[in-house]
């Protein structure tokens, strides 16, 4: 039930950390929470969690449980013998070797068709043991395939295909919307973000949380995000699009969150 003393919502909050907020709904709502600790806290536990989960993208694979291995075989073992009941319990037993009384000395010709007409039969077993993989597979049920297909785009992703416009009065705003995306912009990658805090003498060992392409008051810039070592505030900054090695640039650096 929502506290009537507190101007948001958990759902709110979650909102506008996944980027599901369009930019004016995201900056009046900034405005109404980056004061308030109980809401931060969310946000940070938010941002943490969504960092975990990026994590597991990572992460080996983890084996298949013995029973579920087993289940598996028993499927395949029920449907092959529905499909096939006349052989389902028969094991394969190669043909008797015609009797050989004496030797029989054979043209080149004919144990040359011989050998093809083998071939041939290798080729028609090879063929049905394919026929026999497939029709289990469509029999299958698959659970993949029930119910309606969910869209690829993840709502809580953050939508890192769109620049943010922002005005310099609310480029905090943009904060949430700028952790957990990596997209350098016209900076190209990591070293030509490097060489902008350069640029600014600008020296920062803590975690970097996000990067994007942003406008601001109409200008190409790039929003940057990284940690504070506390509790829900981050450094925010703002640089033009132009900066690099020797051309300093900011537009905006600034400490956000609780």
């Amino acid at each position: 039930m929502p506290d009537p003393d507190r101007p948001w919502t958990v759902d709110q909050l979650a909102e506008m950390h996944a980027g599901a907020l369009d930019d004016a709904a995201a900056a009046e709502m900034w405005s109404r929470v980056r004061e308030d600790q109980d809401a931060m806290a969310v946000l940070d536990a938010l941002t943490t969690t969504r960092a975990e989960l990026a994590g597991l993208r990572e992460a080996p694979p983890a084996p298949m449980p013995e029973d579920v291995a087993a289940r598996i075989d028993a499927a395949l073992a029920a449907e092959r013998a529905r499909i096939f009941p006349s052989t389902a319990h028969q094991p394969a037993v190669a043909p008797p070797m015609p009797p050989q009384p004496y030797t029989q000395v054979t043209d080149l010709a004919q144990a040359r068709r011989r050998r093809n007409r083998q071939l041939g039969w290798g080729a028609g077993l090879l063929t049905a043991a394919a026929a026999v993989i497939a029709a289990v597979a469509i029999a299958l049920p698959s659970p993949s395939t029930q119910g309606t297909p969910l869209a690829d785009d993840d709502p809580a992703k953050p939508d890192a295909g769109q620049a943010l416009s922002l005005s310099r009065d609310d480029v905090g705003a943009g904060a949430n919307k700028t952790i957990g995306v990596t997209d350098f912009g016209p900076f190209g990658d990591r070293a030509g973000l490097d060489a902008c805090l350069r640029a600014n003498q600008i020296a920062i060992d803590d975690e970097l949380l996000g990067v994007r392409p942003a406008t601001v008051d109409g200008e190409r810039a790039v929003l940057v995000v990284f940690t504070t070592g506390e509790l829900a505030r981050y450094r925010m900054l703002a640089f033009p699009a132009y900066c690099g090695e020797g051309n300093p640039g900011m537009l905006f650096d600034e400490v956000v969150g609780g």
